[in-house]
């Protein structure tokens, strides 16, 4: 039986015969790429060099790449869809082209040394054509000359056969699909390959990167036409092991396995099938962006992190799992790719921890926010954009799981109303800041200007104990107190506080001056100043140096020198949110 250690083995060994070098497995966070948040494909981090950057390793390239596709998150649960998933990928940069990508890929799925996959059960897509792009009739010929039937091999759109830049512009082109009949029965008179009722199981792509898509929507022929091939292992296993979904798999056993002790049952009852994939699915993927360094947030790969871990966590409520469960999880992950990927067992306490962290914070709502949930659907019979985002804002639900609850209740969500609301919400929550405290301060009180001061030493002396990356998330002071955010992304020890408030009261007790210079931004940035906040400033800008300890942009007001202060003293230290600690302290 191939299993998928065997299947990755054995393609780079096709390809390497093949004349391709083998390249290494790239980050699942895209290096100097703004426009995606993971790498979702094999040809993203190779796209200089689908451009027509020559690669150190040559112009025939293969690999096993990590990849991760958010607009797959709400298909997970059915037979082959996964968010995380491994590709396996061999390209060509203006080397060969169709006509000998397509017969290496039939060789290497149907002969007996290879994967001997029945050639009776393929089936192929090729591009139909559009009003830009020409049909693709060369591609079909190929197929039909390998022994393919011409009724095996169908046109379909640009939604089904184009794949297209990785952002808004770049190398792109019609690609070929091959498809594995499951033999189960068909959904109607029109089911083919591309159908999602799971008869047809895509198992190889063959893309062919012919054009350059410009900014003003052209398709450009390429100089250096490419060849860019993937295969999905998860769902490439399955068919080889005679399997109908990916679950059924080794890759997915010991998760399961676990999940069944977890809830002490020997079989999995048919109703909680889904809830498991999932929780397997989520918790795998978690795994994997966790030990990129990415913590839970509400924003960018730190808001799907969040989604995936939520959404097991809900998961494992339907199934009786009432305890913290996702780091049991996540070790067995780490120990099934522990050969392929040895860093994940290098940052199992970082995973596990962030993993807890997260489980806790979302548990102690989750049970309370889904009585609200059915409240409000009882009484309304839908969820509209207020309710959307009371569930968020109180509640922690990402829209994503307000939105699954709907459906699973047969209710409708105002998807799109929730979005308008917590942009309104944002924008309100902005301008009030701004307008009720100026630097973060509530008034100008003899104390409040005082404790404002001591605000900029705190901010120098975290950055000395803790490191230079740490910078100021917002403050809020008041003639009691100073409140102090800023990241970092774990509990602060008692000594280290301690080293911080000894280092603020000893710039205190030197009386240094504390002077105010004008400059322009540029200027100031060059001078080493912090400047929180830059888009406050305008042309010309305040700095408040406080001797050679601290530079700040800041709008004032301040004492003029630090012997005014009194002693430091912090009172509390706290988080607040995922990488976000907080500070108050007074002075006595």
């Amino acid at each position: 039986m191939i299993n998928s250690i065997k299947l990755k083995k054995m393609f780079l060994e096709f390809f390497k015969i093949n004349g391709h070098e083998v390249i290494t497995n790239a980050s699942l966070i895209p290096e100097n790429d703004p426009s995606a948040l993971f790498t979702s494909a094999g040809m993203h981090p190779l796209v200089p060099y689908l451009l027509g950057q020559p690669h150190p390793n040559g112009r025939r390239l293969v690999n096993v790449q990590k990849c991760l596709r958010t607009s797959d998150i709400d298909e997970v649960g059915d037979s082959f869809h996964l968010s995380f998933f491994e590709m396996l990928g061999n390209w060509s940069l203006g080397d060969y082209f169709k006509e000998k990508s397509i017969p290496w890929s039939y060789k290497f799925l149907t002969e007996k040394k290879w994967l001997g996959i029945n050639k009776e059960r393929l089936y192929v897509t090729v591009f139909a054509g559009d009003e830009k792009v020409p049909r693709d009739t060369e591609s079909a010929k190929i197929w039909e000359e390998l022994g393919i039937p011409n009724e095996k091999i169908f046109y379909l759109s640009r939604k089904d056969n184009w794949w297209g830049p990785v952002g808004n512009t770049g190398p792109c082109g019609p690609d070929t699909e091959i498809f594995y009949d499951t033999g189960k029965e068909p959904c109607g008179t029109d089911c083919k390959p591309g159908c999602s009722c799971g008869k047809y199981n895509e198992i190889w792509n063959n893309v062919f990167m012919e054009y350059n898509k410009t900014l003003d929507g052209e398709y450009i022929p390429l100089h250096q036409r490419n060849v860019d091939t993937g295969m999905g292992v998860e769902r490439t296993v399955a068919v080889l092991q005679g399997k109908d979904n990916v679950y059924d798999t080794e890759i997915f056993f010991p998760l399961i396995e676990k999940l069944k002790k977890l809830m002490d049952v020997d079989e999995v009852p048919e109703t909680q099938t889904r809830s498991i994939r999932v929780i397997c699915d989520h918790i795998r993927a978690a795994t994997f962006i966790l030990a990129e360094g990415i913590t839970p947030l509400n924003v960018e790969q730190g808001y799907v992190l969040r989604r995936l871990i939520r959404g097991a966590i809900r998961h494992g409520r339907m199934i009786g799992l009432d305890k913290e469960f996702l780091s049991k999880l996540s070790q067995i992950v780490i120990l099934s790719y522990n050969d392929d990927y040895p860093y994940l067992k290098q940052k199992e306490e970082f995973i596990v921890s962030e993993l807890v962290k997260e489980y806790n914070r979302f548990s102690n709502t989750l049970a309370r926010g889904l009585n609200r949930f059915n409240r409000i659907a009882a009484e309304k019979k839908k969820i509209d954009s207020k309710d959307a985002f009371l569930l968020y804002q109180s509640f922690g639900f990402p829209i994503e799981i307000t939105r699954e609850l709907g459906y699973e209740s047969g209710i409708d969500v105002d998807v799109n109303g929730f979005h308008e609301e917590l942009m309104k919400h944002q924008q309100v929550s902005k301008a009030g800041a701004d307008k009720r405290f100026g630097s973060g301060l509530a008034d100008t009180a003899e104390a409040t200007v005082k404790l404002h001061t001591a605000t900029h030493l705190l901010n120098e002396a975290l950055r000395q104990v803790l490191g230079k990356e740490i910078y100021q998330k917002g403050s809020n002071i008041t003639q009691k107190r100073l409140r102090f955010d800023f990241n970092f992304d774990r509990k602060i020890t008692d000594y280290e506080l301690k080293q911080v408030e000894d280092l603020v009261n000893k710039q205190i007790s030197k009386a240094l001056p504390v002077k105010r210079i004008e400059t322009t931004l540029d200027e100031a940035i060059e001078m080493g100043c912090q400047a929180v906040f830059e888009q406050k400033y305008g042309e010309k800008v305040s700095v408040y140096i406080i001797d050679d300890f601290s530079k700040e942009l800041c709008s004032g007001p301040h004492v003029e020198n630090t012997r005014e202060l009194g002693r430091f003293k912090i009172v509390k230290e706290e988080g607040i949110s995922a990488g976000v600690r907080r500070i108050r302290a007074i002075l006595e």
